[in-house]
């Protein structure tokens, strides 16, 4: 795991707001839309905290693909926008890590497999909730002028004490 560099972060809890999709893998392509739909409508939330930072949140709460959403952070006075929803994200612990521009997105998140293998933490996951995967919850922040086909980006996965 040579030039795995990470933090351990409380992020307090907030309230996004964007669009919602959920598919199986053999759909992601269309995700892809998704994101650039919210990117192209974030004008629309008057109240986000960072319209520079557009957020993907996503949930292995299906065997066959996940469920995302495309939302930026907003304040509580903000209305949902048509055809939008709203999602709380509770105050949680996260290992956080930049995936670098020029660098395989595969190997960055094989690198937090191989961390939680070694470390004294477990991935976080909610008790009534089955997931389908060995990192159920995946949070990453993309800055709004990013390389589309390179992207760089952070990835914080929510982390609990073994």
């Amino acid at each position: 795991m040579a030039n795995f560099s990470y933090d351990i972060v409380e992020v307090p809890a907030y309230r996004g707001i964007g669009f919602k999709w959920e598919g199986p893998y053999t759909e992601i392509h269309t995700l892809k839309d998704v994101i650039l739909k919210m990117s192209s409508r974030v004008g629309e939330l008057e109240q986000a905290v960072n319209p520079e930072v557009q957020l993907g949140l996503s949930y292995h709460l299906r065997p066959d693909g996940f469920v995302h959403y495309s939302v930026f952070e907003v304040g509580e006075e903000q209305e949902v926008p048509e055809g939008m929803v709203e999602i709380k994200v509770p105050e949680m612990t996260y290992i956080i890590t930049h995936h670098k521009k020029g660098k395989d997105i595969g190997e960055s998140y094989q690198n937090l497999y191989q961390w939680f293998k070694e470390s004294e933490y477990s991935p976080y996951t909610e008790t009534d909730l089955t997931y389908y995967d060995d990192l159920p919850i995946k949070h990453e922040r993309y800055p709004v002028g990013r390389d589309l086909e390179d992207p760089h980006f952070d990835i914080l996965i929510p982390v609990i004490k073994k």
